[in-house]
């Protein structure tokens, strides 16, 4: 059973696999979840959308590798851990 109150990026890290969920504006052909390994952190560079001064294209904080060698990025909300 889980914690409803807990955050499920709090366990997130690089080395960590997680289901990576598809958005609508996804550019990936894949349209379900998929199970793959986060390389990258970007917190320390992630801005604010707020401080942006635009509610579109979000900064996106973790970067992660698909079997077909692409690269992908998620917020937060796009990942929970696998």
């Amino acid at each position: 059973m889980s914690d409803s109150g807990a955050n499920p990026t709090d366990s997130i890290a690089v080395g960590s696999w997680v289901t990576v969920i598809p958005t609508a504006g996804s550019r990936s052909s894949e349209t379900e979840p998929q199970v793959r390994l986060v390389i990258e952190d970007y917190a320390d560079t992630v801005i604010d959308n707020a401080d942006l001064g635009r509610d579109w294209a979000p900064v996106l904080r973790w970067a992660i590798a698909l079997d077909d060698r692409h690269l992908v990025f998620a917020a937060e909300d796009g990942l929970e851990l696998a």
